[in-house]
């Protein structure tokens, strides 16, 4: 099957003065030295972590409805949890990755 987060990962690589490493075993997105994505297979599944404000209320619903696919952190921090067979719709991650950039940029 397809890696569902190849995708994801072309696009965050693709935004401007971002630099790409490892953090344990995910791959890491930064941008100014602040990290704007984590993602990677865990488990059987991929997980990908955003830095979410404005779509914060749409993360808390949608873990409200699915909590084994995500999860709101305490601070700015999303997870998303997605596999071959159901990954994330590319409207939400796109949405959510845009805005997980812009934030760090402002830091």
């Amino acid at each position: 099957m397809e890696d569902p987060s190849e995708a994801i990962r072309v696009r965050a690589s693709e935004y401007p003065e971002v630099d790409e490493g490892t953090s344990c075993t995910q791959s890491s997105f930064k941008t100014g030295g602040t990290a704007f994505l984590f993602i990677g297979e865990q488990g059987g599944r991929y997980k990908a972590m955003f830095k979410l404000k404005d779509s914060r209320d749409q993360a808390e619903s949608l873990a409200a409805e699915t909590p084994k696919d995500f999860q709101v952190g305490k601070g700015v921090w999303v997870t998303a949890r997605f596999s071959a067979a159901s990954p994330l719709p590319k409207r939400l991650w796109t949405k959510w990755l845009d805005e997980s950039y812009e934030l760090s940029r402002k830091k």
